[in-house]
């Protein structure tokens, strides 16, 4: 249907080129019925909303205006046919082989939120509507994403429901990555987002190769799907590219993966599908998705072409998705499905406590800020969080000044110190350290004995834990810490409040991740549709370009 969409415009162009006269432009005659065409800006700005029917384009004899008509018939006499446009619906705007592969209705996921922030409630309602969504595992021990693996999946599997969680890098707890990859391996977790990756870890290619096959025809069937989260070419090569073969040899000779799987994933990448992260909350490199995502586009097919991959790989697009002309630019671009997080954080489902959903709602576009990582702090990793009515960035950054400038804690100026003890750890470097100390005695003690032979070690543990509370802190809605709530978030989350307001969604109580992801796909629609009928030569109103919030069942 796509391509007869064309083909009329095609053939009108064509008659166009051959001839050299301009005015030679019909391909038909349309006869109108109950309804006549639409030439007037309130017409023509109804006419981009429905986008579920069949749109000609017809131009007006007597004015030379071009216009939109619907119903009627083709016949050999009438009004000027200029093109038609079947029916556009939201299912369609990706790469069908993303709701195909993934057993979905719409090319639209919400993102894995660490720290259980997106919630099994956020998964459950996401999948049971017809979207794809992922747990926020990342920052959770293994027995709190088990029991959140337990409710997904005694709730969605028996409908026959897709649905996923996260695997995120870990560098400073190897053992802690490994053991949430087993754990998704054994209860059968079938699509996984991979988070803060740099390179390959044999965890990540364990879960991608696991239950690798071939039938009789030859042709490969695997179990499990990566969604590799990616914002560097270099990385999304990893990726795209079979596993090295010593990882796949190690993991053989472990036991973790059979001989078989293998020798059939020398032939596959790792992740057939991606996130290609722009400017978005969280972990982010701020890149601008007009220029990261055509560059990850060209080096797919550049692997795919050298590879001789028949699989097709999917590329999605997220960051800075807050309204529907962002998710319509996106699929313009060539995204396989739109991908939403920060939008996602402020709706009710959220693990955000009621008080940061409501800081979330007064966002703006400059209410966001880079602040150090927690997860990676001595690497000075950074994260995107929100701003506005928080002191965290600051604090977290003069933390990391601190730790760049000194070797120890007690090497830090008695009157430096004195203020983050007060501000910032509300604690003496000394409880700081105690209390430190007895959350990795019972999570990893090697860190401990670690930090008391390195003072410079047993500092960044204590500022990473300020850092990974202040995230607790928010969602647990501590008022004593509200100044210190870390609240990751992109520039969409300000972009989606002006669009929002003066609407239903305005208010943050009835945001619901369900309505915001239909709202945000069916005005991606509506602006595609209207971007359509601009090309042919309507004169669209900027109107159209504009789709109001509106509550979609």
């Amino acid at each position: 249907m796509t391509q007869d969409c064309f083909s009329t415009a095609y053939v009108a162009a064509l008659e166009i080129h051959e001839t050299g006269d301009s005015r030679v432009n019909a391909i038909g005659a349309w006869h109108p019925g109950t309804e006549a065409p639409h030439y007037s800006q309130r017409g023509l700005l109804g006419a981009t909303q429905r986008i579920r029917e069949t749109a000609f384009i017809v131009r007006d004899p007597g004015h030379h205006r071009v216009g939109v008509a619907f119903g009627g018939a083709l016949r050999q006499s009438g009004v000027p046919l200029l093109a038609s446009l079947p029916p556009l619906y939201p299912e369609w705007l990706g790469d069908r082989s993303f709701t195909e592969v993934h057993n979905v209705r719409f090319p639209y996921a919400s993102g894995a939120m660490a720290n259980g922030i997106a919630t099994t409630r956020i998964v459950i309602a996401m999948a049971e509507a017809g979207f794809l969504g992922f747990f926020g595992a990342a920052g959770l021990d293994p027995a709190r994403v088990e029991a959140a693996l337990d409710e997904l999946s005694t709730r969605l599997d028996p409908q026959g429901l897709s649905w996923g969680s996260n695997l995120i890098h870990s560098p400073n707890e190897p053992e802690l990555e490994a053991a949430v990859a087993d754990l998704y391996i054994r209860r059968g977790v079938r699509r996984v987002s991979a988070a803060a990756y740099m390179g390959l870890t044999l965890p990540i290619v364990r879960y991608a190769y696991t239950g690798l096959r071939a039938d009789a025809q030859g042709r490969i069937h695997r179990d499990n799907y990566v969604f590799a989260k990616i914002s560097r070419p270099e990385v999304a090569r990893r990726f795209m590219m079979p596993a090295p073969a010593e990882m796949l040899k190690a993991l053989v000779a472990k036991g973790q993966l059979t001989a078989e799987e293998a020798r059939l994933a020398a032939n596959l990448p790792v992740a057939e599908d991606y996130t290609v992260e722009s400017d978005s909350g969280g972990h982010t490199d701020n890149q601008a998705l007009t220029a990261l995502f055509p560059t990850i586009l060209s080096l797919r097919d550049e692997i795919a072409a050298a590879r001789g991959y028949r699989r097709p790989i999917r590329i999605g697009a997220a960051g800075g998705l807050g309204t529907p002309t962002a998710v319509a630019a996106a699929f313009s671009l060539g995204a396989a499905f739109a991908l939403t997080g920060s939008v996602n954080q402020g709706c009710v489902e959220s693990g955000l406590h009621d008080s940061g959903r409501k800081m979330l709602a007064q966002a703006d576009l400059a209410d966001v800020i880079m602040a150090p990582a927690a997860d990676m702090f001595e690497l000075g990793v950074e994260v995107q969080v929100l701003q506005r009515g928080t002191m965290f960035a600051a604090r977290a950054r003069k933390l990391y000044e601190l730790y760049r400038r000194y070797d120890s804690l007690h090497a830090i100026p008695a009157a430096e110190r004195a203020r983050i003890e007060k501000g910032v750890l509300q604690a003496t470097v000394d409880e700081a350290w105690a209390a430190t100390a007895s959350y990795w005695r019972r999570r990893d003690p090697r860190e401990v004995a670690r930090a008391e032979q390195d003072p410079k070690h047993q500092m960044a543990l204590v500022f990473r834990a300020y850092l990974g509370q202040s995230s607790k802190w928010a969602i647990a809605g501590d008022p004593s810490r509200r100044v210190d709530y870390q609240i990751w978030c992109g520039p969409a989350m300000g972009a989606f409040n002006q669009w929002a307001k003066g609407s239903f969604l305005e208010a943050p109580d009835n945001r619901t991740v369900v309505q915001v992801a239909r709202n945000l796909l069916e005005g991606a629609a509506v602006v595609t549709r209207a971007q359509q009928l601009r090309s042919y030569g309507v004169a669209v109103p900027a109107a159209a370009f504009d789709f109001r919030p509106r509550p979609l069942g």
